[in-house]
């Protein structure tokens, strides 16, 4: 009798970006979207930090949904073949659940730790890799979330700048943030 049901079957989306040879971050972050991940972003961190190339940050919209997003990741690379988490922290609290793969660490925080701590604000020097744009045309349709805008950063008004949403409205953590 054969035992795999659904829960071993990939995300398409996974599938294809592990199929087409993506790096395991732009993987991690296609799984939190597949979780409906709120403005899952990937930063290449790799030459500013000698421990870790990627960062992936997204949140959830309550506790729940964060364990979610966590169980969701780490599930998904592993059955496209990819590594396994090196540790896991902040499943107690489900505040900010950091997964360290060595290579890339995936951030997965509550609306208010994403808005408090504002990562995205604090290494906005780094680049930012378009996951989205490594999705196949044919798979577009099953991404969602809140895309990040490639236009110029904008002032904060305290003499830094970072890249806000392309849509505010549609990211609740955003909307609250202080640009």
């Amino acid at each position: 009798m054969n035992e795999q049901g659904p829960t071993h079957i990939p995300d398409p989306v996974v599938a294809a970006l592990a199929a087409a040879d993506e790096e395991w971050a732009v993987v991690a972050a296609a799984a939190a979207d597949s979780k409906l991940g709120t403005a899952t972003l990937v930063l290449d961190v790799g030459d500013a930090l000698a421990v870790t190339g990627h960062f992936i940050i997204t949140n959830g919209n309550n506790s729940r949904q964060v364990r979610a997003i966590a169980n969701e990741v780490e599930h998904q690379v592993k059955i496209v073949g990819g590594p396994s988490p090196i540790r896991t922290e902040g499943l107690e609290s489900l505040d900010w659940v950091l997964i360290d793969y060595g290579d890339f660490v995936v951030h997965i925080f509550s609306e208010e730790a994403r808005g408090y701590y504002q990562l995205e604000r604090l290494w906005k020097d780094c680049e930012q890799i378009d996951w989205r744009a490594l999705v196949p045309e044919e798979l577009q349709h099953a991404i969602g979330g809140a895309k990040v805008a490639d236009e110029a950063p904008a002032d904060d008004g305290f003499g830094s700048s970072t890249r806000p949403p392309a849509d505010p409205s549609a990211d609740p953590v955003v909307e609250r943030a202080i640009w």
